[in-house]
């Protein structure tokens, strides 16, 4: 099983169906997916991984060894199931940005970190277009069904997974589905961590230099009716060497309604008589705030009676 990775360069010539095809296939069977040549320049991922390692070393890293000794998790001799070993602090892109607000970070991060975001937004939206193209829906249609009044929501996770003594009792992050839309990561290309679940099996992602690795959440799991799956993942933490992590999360705005994308209704019409609830995307966010490391059936199940409620239907 070889972890799909999609080489964006391929796009633009006589390989471009075969392209589609692997990320189709990954949509459907990984739920994950590796990008090279995806268009950041490498001088601006190593500006981001430089100056994000160095705020970790001189703003966080004292305040995560006084955390650790204040719980006593050294010494923990019994598996910690209610938090994870990481340094993480988020930033806000859109409807509004906070990242001026933002303590500790100086201007040049700042201004580093507002370009990588838009240019993360700008793949983003290029990939809800190929995804479209792969469903057969109308180009633009899933930025429209995350757009809410407000346009999207999109912040990014900025975390540290510093090294672990006990790797075996505490996760760098539970095992988990991301609540929204689709989520761009750049990772540390040296130490590893991150794993996904496939097939009841745990699966490494492999680090790849200056690459970007994108997941699907669980509304596009809504909005294809299940077509393309948000799939399990979690980070385990390493007893040497600190792991980066900077994930961009573009979800539908808060007032976004979400529901199974007619046009798919339609097209299986005969195959498939679930569907997918439909419901206010910050309810869903409520819920999920509860539930986070739970299965997402039962969240799913959840939001169908506060959808019902609400009076929102599929028409």
């Amino acid at each position: 099983m070889e972890f799909p990775v999609i080489n964006m360069e391929k796009m633009n010539g006589v390989e471009r169906v075969a392209t589609m095809e692997k990320i189709k296939d990954a949509c459907e069977n990984w739920g994950f997916f590796e990008l090279v040549n995806h268009g950041i320049p490498h001088e601006l991922l190593d500006t981001v991984e430089r100056m994000t390692k160095e705020h970790y070393r001189k703003c966080l890293q004292q305040r995560f060894k006084e955390l650790v000794a204040s719980k006593a998790l050294e010494g923990v001799e019994t598996e910690i199931k209610d938090m994870d070993w990481e340094s993480t602090f988020f930033v806000r892109h859109r409807p509004e940005s906070n990242i001026s607000q933002l303590p500790d970070l100086d201007d040049e991060f700042r201004k580093t970190m507002k370009e990588f975001a838009q240019k993360l937004e700008k793949l983003a939206e290029e990939l809800l277009d190929l995804l479209c193209e792969n469903l057969g829906l109308e180009k633009g249609y899933l930025k429209k069904a995350f757009y809410g009044s407000r346009g999207p929501s999109f912040g990014t996770k900025v975390s540290n997974y510093p090294p672990c003594p006990k790797p075996d009792l505490i996760k760098g992050l539970r095992a988990h589905t991301d609540a929204g839309g689709i989520i761009l990561l750049f990772q540390d290309d040296k130490v590893s961590g991150l794993q996904l679940l496939k097939d009841g099996q745990w699966i490494d992602v492999p680090p790849m230099r200056h690459s970007i690795v994108v997941n699907l959440g669980d509304q596009l799991e809504v909005i294809t009716n299940g077509k393309y799956k948000s799939v399990e993942h979690r980070v385990i933490a390493q007893t040497d060497g600190t792991r980066m992590s900077i994930a961009s999360f573009y979800n539908p705005g808060s007032d976004a309604v979400i529901y199974p994308a007619p046009a798919l209704l339609e097209k299986e019409a005969e195959e498939k008589t679930q569907v997918y609830p439909k419901f206010v995307f910050e309810e869903y966010m409520n819920l999920y705030a509860k539930l986070k490391f739970q299965a997402k059936e039962p969240r799913f199940e959840a939001i169908k009676v506060v959808g019902n409620h609400n009076n929102l239907t599929i028409h």
